[in-house]
């Protein structure tokens, strides 16, 4: 069911504790001026959600839509408008015990007039149409086992999705009695609709991004104990290969709020990673430039704006904007 527009939800730095550090940005190298101006500023655009996350710009309605996992909602935001509900429920529908989290997580385009997102209530792939609503499960099966709630995904040149599969929209996560999967993967869908688990050794997959070329695969593991983001090489039948880790962010946690999470990759092919202390800024060979801080956990980026050289970011109750020098990585269409 979709529920009326709500009003817009005013923008306003009050909203942040006043002893919280305000949103500002850290150049650790001078190739990162060529990045993000020095007097660039993070902006705050909307605030007062549970937990935001999958924040996907959409062209051809020059809006901002993000979930709001926890609350079951997607919203859109647009700089006249402001931030209104777009749909709820986002994800699970019906009886919905035993989940922790049961609306959509992350948001890409899909086929022209649809997205695809990640759905952790019905645990599965699913393509929304953006003009009448109307959702359609991808897959929710792998072995003929339930997922147990797919978080993030991507979607490559040849119309293959890349997904993450952590238990994060379940009560008791790991131990949830919904949970069906041994293993927390990460799973590529085939043009031709063939599933197949890429990656099983990784505690709590998260987020997930392609180099422009398609070539380099990143995987972020929110796990405090071992917070990593992970490269793999990608063959052009989608076959991975030389498994390393890309970036070590575990000597950052507990000290900095937040953990490896949501990705988007610019054209120069630069990666820019949420982890602790918020949106850390690598080139591709693993070296950071800068980083990016709200004085919360960060969740989530992507690129956008109408020249698409803004850096939207869902942090914890709040979505920021941040004015960039480059534009992402153009987005590959799935065909499914």
């Amino acid at each position: 069911m979709l529920l009326p527009f709500l009003g817009p939800v005013a923008p306003s730095f009050a909203a942040l504790p006043a002893s919280a550090p305000r949103p500002s940005i850290t150049t650790i190298a001078r190739e990162g001026r060529q990045i993000v101006a020095s007097t660039a500023q993070v902006e705050q655009l909307a605030d007062g959600f549970d937990w935001v996350e999958g924040p996907l710009w959409v062209r051809e309605s020059g809006s901002l839509l993000f979930s709001d996992v926890p609350k079951n909602r997607i919203y859109q935001w647009s700089r006249n408008g402001g931030a209104r509900l777009f749909l709820e429920p986002s994800g699970g529908v019906g009886n919905l015990k035993g989940f922790r989290e049961p609306g959509s997580n992350g948001l890409k385009p899909g086929r022209p007039g649809f997205l695809l997102m990640a759905d952790q209530g019905q645990r599965g792939i699913a393509e929304l149409n953006l003009t009448t609503k109307q959702h359609r499960i991808i897959v929710d099966r792998f072995e003929g086992k339930r997922f147990n709630s797919p978080n993030d995904l991507i979607v490559g040149p040849d119309g293959s999705i890349w997904f993450t599969d952590p238990p994060y929209g379940l009560e008791g996560v790991d131990a949830s009695p919904l949970k069906e999967q041994p293993a927390n993967g990460v799973y590529r869908i085939a043009a031709d609709g063939a599933v197949t688990r890429v990656e099983a050794g990784l505690r709590y997959p998260n987020g997930i991004a392609l180099s422009p070329d398609a070539r380099t695969l990143y995987v972020s593991n929110s796990d405090p104990e071992h917070a990593v983001i992970l490269a793999y090489d990608v063959s052009r039948s989608g076959r991975l290969s030389r498994r390393r880790v890309f970036v070590d962010m575990t000597p950052l946690v507990g000290t900095l709020p937040g953990l490896p999470d949501g990705m988007v990759v610019d054209v120069r092919g630069n990666l820019f990673a949420t982890g602790p202390g918020g949106v850390h800024i690598f080139t591709s060979a693993g070296r950071e430039l800068g980083r990016i801080s709200t004085g919360a956990a960060i969740s989530n980026c992507t690129f956008g704006g109408l020249d698409g050289r803004t850096l939207f970011m869902t942090s914890t109750h709040t979505v920021y904007a941040l004015r960039t020098k480059v534009r992402g990585t153009p987005a590959w269409r799935s065909a499914l």
